[in-house]
């Protein structure tokens, strides 16, 4: 039996990872591990370790690292407690490979302290570009210190490949969030008014924004510019919190301000994968900036009114429409987005994200074939100068 050791440091991760953690813990070969650190732990962000036990998951480790303030000190200190936190944990039991996920900074010094220790790992989402972000950063690095890659398309597979990875350990495996549409039973609309106490009726707008760490624009005034955007009228707003970027809780208060004047407007800490995804069913558009926008959306031919540039550089489907962080712009945004002939156009619509069967099942078989390797921790620059790769797997 192998170890799998997996860090989750939010939410959005843990949703991402959810179908992968139940066949690895379902799976004989393998023991699960799960770190968790970040966001979860925070009473704040809606303490979703709750969620974790929920799912009857077993928490190896509950690591915390965030501090009170969310400015560049805090990001930087959390890096370092989240490193000298993992030094700890894999002095003690290592596991035979690190599952990790995305680009946050949490993630990125969680997995750095594994390097030491000699820990092959595996990256999941990697080659993405969201150029106003730096989570851009932290991704392309992750890259480098794994040894295994799960990409989510085949443009992604040739970024990395560029970044230098051998071409073998790059699996094109569509994104796991997909997985989840496909197995689980969404709430209706009844249930989801139970949960956050106001109706949806009409269609709800839902707004997911995070700050922009890379805009010229500081994060309050990119969120007043969405928020002076938005319709008056009847028609429901559900807010999801920000995450624990820098100027996150900035965001927040001033969402909460807007709220006391809006009677049908609201923000929820923490909807979970399964409600979050019922939220998009639901919706007439989404507002924002995160990625679900671009990857779990165009399930839902859901139109996404994309603001400024934090997912420049992602692959997009048909329902998404880019706006500068401008409020006029977002307001136009909004008007395209709404209006029948755009959500008619997407009925057809493909998800770029889709790989057409199970990501969690193409990971957990790839993790089989290569965690049982000797060389797995070792691995070379694959040079592209030197020896050109055709995707479809001859030298050129």
């Amino acid at each position: 039996m192998k170890t799998v050791g997996v860090i989750s440091t939010s939410r959005a991760d843990f949703g991402i990872y959810l179908p992968i953690l139940r066949r690895l813990r379902d799976d004989r070969d393998f023991q699960l591990r799960l770190y968790v650190t970040g966001a979860h732990l925070v009473a704040e962000f809606g303490a979703t370790i709750k969620w974790i036990e929920e799912e009857h998951f077993e928490i190896t480790e509950q690591i915390p690292i965030l501090l009170a303030t969310d400015d560049a000190q805090s990001t930087v200190k959390a890096m370092a407690l989240a490193m000298l936190a993992f030094s700890q944990v894999f002095a003690q039991s290592k596991p035979d490979i690190l599952l990790v996920l995305g680009d946050r900074f949490e993630m990125f010094a969680s997995a750095l302290a594994a390097v030491p220790f000699k820990i092959p790992i595996a990256h999941i989402h990697g080659g993405e570009l969201t150029f106003g972000a730096m989570d851009d950063c932290f991704r392309h690095c992750l890259t480098k210190i794994s040894h295994l890659h799960f990409v989510a398309t085949e443009q992604y597979a040739k970024r990395v490949i560029q970044m230098g990875e051998d071409p073998e350990r790059v699996i094109v495996s569509g994104a796991p969030s997909i997985d989840y549409l496909r197995s689980e039973c969404l709430p209706d609309q009844p249930e989801i008014e139970r949960l956050i106490g106001i109706s949806l009726t009409p269609a709800p707008i839902l707004i997911t924004y995070h700050p922009a760490t890379l805009e010229s624009l500081s994060p309050e005034q990119q969120i007043r510019e969405v928020l002076a955007a938005l319709p008056n009228g009847d028609r429901p707003i559900v807010f999801t919190a920000p995450n624990a970027d820098p100027g996150g809780r900035a965001v927040t208060a001033m969402i909460q301000d807007f709220i006391r004047y809006h009677p049908n407007a609201i923000i929820v800490n923490n909807l979970g994968t399964r409600y979050y995804f019922g939220m998009m069913r639901l919706a007439c558009v989404m507002v924002g900036n995160s990625s679900s926008g671009l990857i779990e959306a165009p399930s839902f031919r859901l139109p996404v009114v994309n603001i400024g540039s934090r997912q420049d550089g992602r692959v997009r489907a048909a329902n998404v429409i880019d706006v500068r962080c401008d409020a006029r712009a977002i307001t136009d945004g909004i008007n395209r987005a709404m209006a029948p002939t755009f959500r008619e156009s997407l009925i057809n619509s493909a998800n770029p994200y889709d790989a057409g069967r199970p990501a969690s099942e193409i990971v957990v078989q790839a993790l089989k074939r290569f965690v049982l390797r000797n060389d797995l921790y070792n691995k070379h620059f694959y040079d592209l100068l030197a020896k050109p790769f055709d995707r479809n797997g001859t030298s050129t």
